[in-house]
């Protein structure tokens, strides 16, 4: 099997070697795992949907921690939370696979980041009750679909940098996430910073460099 795990991703980059499992075979996730495991190497998938991991062999899907919501799974130990100060603010429950998925890459490389959700604006007092709690963190991520009007209303009530994730969730002109990542493109928030749609293993990324820079500056 052609494959090439990148170790020395973290290394270089600040951020470890991820799966993405979209488009992959049940015999290349296998080999891959297989190949971890042997090294004794923890890794991360993303996108590993239930079918997929369903139609993993017996003696792969055991070695992985699994989560259907967020589609993600760990291979090896569980990191210690040893750094935070990353939050994760979802519009709603609807945001939350995304939401996880962004949670589940930070608890990978040993960041505790709660996820505060169902805080979108068309409640905006849900949000204002727990504004206090929000700017405790020195990161956001936000996360909606819809409109994506939380990515501004967030960015212009704290100080921390907001990385915004469009989701593909809403009807119609919602268009899979092109009308939040457009909203977010375009806002009038000065300092909010935009990843794909759906992206929240990216968010997390980002989120990650940012603390390692901030803390580099100490």
């Amino acid at each position: 099997m052609d494959f090439q795990i990148d170790w020395a991703r973290d290394r270089r980059t600040g951020v470890p070697e991820a799966v993405l499992c979209e488009g992959k075979s049940p015999a290349q996730l296998e080999a891959v795992i297989a190949s971890a495991h042997r090294a004794g190497r923890r890794l991360l998938f993303t996108r590993l949907g239930q079918t997929e991991y369903a139609a993993l062999p017996e003696a792969s899907a055991t070695l992985l921690d699994y989560e259907p919501l967020s589609a993600t799974a760990v291979l090896g130990a569980v990191a210690d939370f040893t750094r935070s100060g990353v939050g994760i603010v979802a519009a709603g429950t609807s945001d939350l696979p995304v939401a996880r998925e962004a949670q589940r890459t930070l608890a990978f490389c040993g960041h505790d980041a709660p996820v505060i959700a169902d805080v979108g604006v068309a409640g905006l007092w849900r949000l204002m009750d727990r504004i206090e709690e929000i700017r405790r963190f020195r990161v956001l991520i936000g996360v909606a679909g819809m409109e994506g009007a939380l990515f501004s209303v967030l960015s212009g009530l704290v100080t921390a940098p907001v990385i915004a994730v469009p989701t593909s969730v809403g009807y119609g002109v919602a268009a899979g996430g092109m009308t939040a990542l457009h909203a977010a493109l375009a806002s009038c928030s000065p300092g909010l910073v935009v990843v794909n749609i759906d992206n929240g293993f990216g968010a997390a990324a980002a989120a990650i460099k940012m603390l390692a820079a901030r803390a580099e500056e100490h």
